[in-house]
């Protein structure tokens, strides 16, 4: 063996050893830090072991499963057959193509949704987003845009960020479709919609959204999925898919972390 050799073989053992210590600090910091913080529940915010939700929480969350309309993505209680759409999207049939959410908008849902738009839980949006991913596997297979729906510039200021677009950037990450944050424009304040009846939200906000007049010409002929944290009337749905379309979107579909559901539901 050389006289170089030892040295280096001893230098090497000594860099082993010192990243194995390392490697011990780490766990044990870790370790520690998940004592002195423990990883809470996404909605109760109650300790839990992993990331997510605690097991009562996980158990009162309501996925959406098929059979749902095709056009709206309301969930059926029975399977009507292939095609069938609901009561609602026969008789109201909505500006945009379809819908999908990933969960009923029950209790444990209002939470996430009120945490992560009123609350900067935007620590929320990858495991929102990742569910709305596989909810929506229909609508991005072909997908040319995802659009957030937008948020007036004013209340954007005092928000900080737009919830719609936190989710948009979660799944294209995972579809890689590009987000196009600045083709759709909230061009006058609205009021929130909680506590409006149908026909006020729809009031509420008619002629609320337009295209960018500069951003026109990416829009034409692209099949666009419009994404929202929750799904209640649809009036914000439908302001955005006719804005869209004017600006010549050849396909408008809806992707939801969350919708409503009448409690009957039921295909025609």
């Amino acid at each position: 063996m050389s006289s170089d050799a030892a040295p280096s073989s001893a230098l090497s053992r000594l860099s082993g050893a010192w990243r194995s210590c390392r490697a011990a600090a780490a766990t044990v910091s870790r370790a520690a830090l998940d004592v002195a913080l423990p990883t809470l529940c996404a909605a109760c915010r109650e300790p839990v072991a992993g990331d997510g939700l605690c097991a009562s929480c996980w158990g009162r969350l309501s996925f959406i499963e098929p059979p749902f309309c095709p056009r709206l993505g309301i969930p059926f209680a029975y399977d009507p057959g292939p095609g069938v759409l609901s009561m609602q999207a026969s008789t109201t049939p909505p500006a945009f193509d379809r819908a999908r959410a990933a969960v009923r908008y029950d209790d444990v849902a209002k939470m996430l949704v009120h945490a992560l738009k009123y609350q900067d839980r935007t620590d929320l949006a990858p495991t929102l987003g990742r569910w709305m991913t596989r909810a929506g596997d229909e609508l991005l297979a072909d997908a040319d845009l995802l659009v957030p729906v937008p948020l007036h510039w004013r209340r954007a200021w005092s928000r900080r960020y737009n919830q719609s677009g936190a989710l948009a950037a979660i799944i294209a990450r995972h579809r890689r479709v590009p987000v196009a944050g600045d083709v759709l424009r909230r061009v006058r304040p609205t009021q929130h919609q909680i506590g409006l009846s149908r026909a006020e939200r729809a009031a509420n906000v008619q002629g609320a959204f337009a295209v960018a007049p500069d951003r026109a010409a990416d829009l034409a002929g692209r099949r666009v999925v419009l994404i929202d944290d929750v799904l209640t009337s649809g009036a914000t749905a439908d302001a955005c898919a006719r804005a869209l379309r004017r600006g010549r979107a050849r396909r408008v579909d809806v992707l939801v972390f969350a919708r409503v559901v009448e409690p009957t539901q039921s295909p025609i």
